[in-house]
């Protein structure tokens, strides 16, 4: 009887794990999210070669 506890418990700490580490990956992206929309514009004027190449044919 005494098995099934452990196993209870170890399944709530698993999820308490994985629910910490849910919210840091969230927080993660968002501040990458955030740091992408703060950043300037690309202003390269090459664009990307092989798309150039094409489009001139």
């Amino acid at each position: 009887m005494g098995s099934k506890k452990e196993t209870s418990d170890n399944k709530d700490e698993r999820q308490k794990r994985l629910s910490a580490e849910l919210r840091a990956n969230l927080a993660k992206r968002k501040a990458q999210a955030r740091s992408r929309r703060a950043g300037a514009a690309d202003n390269r004027t090459e664009g990307i070669p092989s798309l150039k190449r094409e489009n001139q044919d």
